[in-house]
């Protein structure tokens, strides 16, 4: 099923944004039943939006992303909405509030279309975590969709919207954007405000953007990205008008001086094809005059298990103001306050969310916090200071996205680590807070997509960004 439609391709249309709308509704209302991906949209509200958008346009007063058609990870917060992080344990839960990339969408005029279907409180690399069933590849229904930001994904290479917001911790943009044949970013950590983001991870969390064209992207990361007085870890620095500055005609001639990390190229697992396009790539950066150097990587090993210490730990931590006590679900068999929380957990939770829970409880427990969190800290600055080292002889590292392309539902979902290794190219940037994107460069012989990654340095989504549109213009 291909019927991607960017916002870009809405504003050179002749349609209406209440025509848009309703397009969409009317795919979503015919397709969203086959692949599971909206949990709840937002019809009726949507088209009255849509009217007054096109009041502001032939007013000429509307805002900077006028009829965009946005579908939302459902664990970002919308006032007034449902947000469930697809847990049962916030089944029914209402938002009193909206994250502040939501409100600043809404500002500038863009349209909220519905709740995403992701893994359950973003923990997941296949969406098969979610309380509400999985998400299937709208380009293959027997395959998975990526996670945990699989629904988001789903909805953009559904054509059921412009954009989708997404969260990535570890990956869970970048993986299902190279699944479903997207452009996904994950910004610098702390570029994008997470007030209004159930958390799950505090210090890896980022909101990022799943789009058809890195030219939506830029739109959006620029209204979306900035101050926020309701996060005190979000950067303060300007926001460029990075629509502006990535696509300036000197952009396209710019030469760059671009690592490709040997441990990913060698990788175990990491499928044929993926790494013949990889080295496609690679030489035709070198015939365009940029120079591309292959270089070593010690601790690509190492971020994995410092990735699956330092989560959990936090999650654990995060979760436990989950306790069916004053929202969300609570048992029917109420006892004791103690037995209480634990039955309203036990039936809230699900199996990858207890089970992280229980490794992060494990971690900061009293006697292996030392031996496993304190240390898995310490690798993780040893890993950040060793990338930005780097970062001052070259411009980017080019690496692959995922493994290999989009799997079979069920094929994995057994074995936690085979999961997990999904998850070993796209964990660098989230442990070093550096931004990352996925571009949809690859074509498999089994007629799938896969997406090769740009990782920049710290708050240069611009060049990121310029980059990305120079390559994708080479496809």
């Amino acid at each position: 099923m291909t019927n991607n439609r960017s916002y870009s391709d809405f504003k050179e249309s002749n349609n209406s944004v209440y025509e848009e709308v309703v397009m969409f509704l009317d795919r979503i209302e015919s397709k969203n039943k086959d692949f599971n991906i909206f949990l709840e949209v937002f019809a009726e509200e949507t088209l009255n939006r849509a009217k007054e958008i096109d009041r502001k346009i032939a007013n000429n007063t509307q805002g900077k992303l006028a009829g965009m058609v946005v579908g939302l990870k459902d664990n970002i917060c919308y006032a007034g909405h449902k947000v469930s992080a697809s847990s049962k344990i916030l089944q029914g839960f209402e938002s009193q509030f909206s994250a502040t990339a939501v409100e600043k969408l809404l500002q500038e005029d863009a349209i909220i279309i519905g709740r995403t279907n992701c893994d359950e409180f973003a923990m997941g690399s296949s969406n098969e975590n979610s309380a509400y069933g999985n998400v299937k590849n709208p380009l293959n229904p027997s395959l998975v969709p990526g996670g945990s930001s699989g629904g988001s994904a789903a909805a953009v290479a559904a054509g059921f919207c412009h954009v989708a917001l997404g969260s990535d911790t570890g990956g869970s943009i970048r993986q299902p954007a190279s699944y479903c044949g997207l452009v996904g970013l994950r910004p610098t950590y702390s570029r994008i405000s997470r007030h209004g983001l159930i958390a799950f991870a505090s210090s890896l969390d980022i909101i990022g953007t799943l789009t058809n064209d890195v030219m939506d992207t830029a739109l959006v990361m620029e209204v979306i990205s900035g101050g926020d007085e309701f996060d005190a870890t979000v950067s303060h620095r300007s926001v460029e008008q990075y629509s502006k500055v990535c696509f300036e005609p000197n952009q396209s001639d710019k030469k760059y001086k671009i690592a490709v990390l040997k441990e990913c190229l060698e990788a175990d697992g990491l499928d044929h094809e993926v790494k013949s396009t990889l080295n496609l790539q690679i030489e035709d950066l070198k015939s365009k005059g940029h120079q591309v150097e292959v270089i070593s990587f010690p601790y690509l090993e190492a971020m994995l298990p410092v990735y699956y210490v330092l989560a959990p730990a936090e999650a654990s931590s995060n979760l436990s103001r989950f306790m069916g006590m004053t929202y969300g679900h609570r048992t029917k068999e109420v006892g004791s306050i103690e037995e209480t929380i634990t039955k309203s957990r036990t039936e809230g939770f699900g199996k990858e969310v207890k089970r992280r829970i229980m490794l992060g409880t494990f971690v900061l427990s009293e006697g292996f916090f030392d031996a496993y969190y304190t240390k898995a800290q310490k690798v993780r600055r040893v890993v950040t200071d060793y990338t930005l080292e780097l970062f001052k002889t070259f411009d980017f590292m080019l690496l692959p996205s995922t493994p290999g392309t989009a799997f079979e539902i069920g094929q994995k979902s057994a074995d936690p680590i085979a999961m997990y290794l999904e998850d070993i190219f796209t964990i660098h940037s989230a442990v070093s807070g550096i931004p990352a994107i996925s571009l949809p460069l690859g074509n498999h012989s089994n007629g799938m997509p896969f997406g090769i990654q740009l990782m920049g340095k710290p708050f240069a989504e611009s060049d990121l960004l310029a980059f990305s549109a120079q390559l994708s213009t080479n496809r």
